[in-house]
C-alpha cells in the first residue's frame, strides 16, 4: 500500500506559527510519527508539502498516474479558495481525506467552507495533529 500525505500553504511554519491555534509539533514531528505507523503496517508513505498551489495539483494526478492508495490531505487555506484543487480531486480515482488540525467550523466564517470536502471521501478536522494518523489508520484499514 502507498499513501501520500500532502501538506498545503503555511505548514512548513507548523510550530512556529499560532501555536495557540496549531500546537507546537512541526511538520517534521507529524512525519516521524506517520512513517513509524506506516512501518508497522508495512505502508510506503510519502510525505509532500508546498505553498504553490499548482505543485499540490500535479502531486495529486501523479498519485493516480504512480499507483496511491490514499491521499491525507491537509490543503490549509486552499480549503476555502481553490476550485483548481477541488477538480484535481475530482479527476482522479485516489480516495483523499481532508485534515485539518483546527477545528474550521469554530474559526472565522471564511474558514467553514471547504471546497474539497464534497470531493474527499472523508474531513477530519478539530482533533489536532491526530487527525493524520487517523486518516492514515482509515486507509490501513485499521481504523
Amino acid at each position: 500500500m502507498k499513501i501520500l500525505v500532502l501538506n498545503g500553504p503555511n505548514l512548513n511554519r507548523l510550530g512556529k506559527r499560532e501555536p495557540e491555534i496549531y500546537g507546537s509539533e512541526t511538520l517534521d514531528d507529524i512525519k516521524e510519527r506517520l512513517q513509524k505507523l506506516s512501518d508497522e503496517f508495512n505502508v510506503i508513505l510519502d510525505f509532500k508539502q508546498s505553498n504553490h498551489e499548482g505543485v499540490l495539483i500535479d502531486w495529486i494526478h501523479e498519485a493516480e498516474d504512480t499507483g496511491v492508495d490514499g491521499i491525507v490531505f491537509n490543503p490549509g487555506a486552499y480549503t476555502h479558495t481553490s476550485i483548481a484543487i477541488r477538480d484535481a480531486i475530482a479527476g482522479v480515482q485516489v480516495p483523499v481525506i481532508e485534515v485539518h488540525i483546527s477545528n474550521i467550523h469554530k474559526r472565522e466564517s471564511f474558514r467553514h467552507t471547504s471546497l474539497l470536502a464534497a470531493e474527499c471521501v472523508g474531513q477530519i478536522c478539530g482533533l489536532g495533529t491526530l487527525g493524520y494518523d487517523l486518516a492514515l489508520r482509515k486507509f490501513i484499514g485499521n481504523e
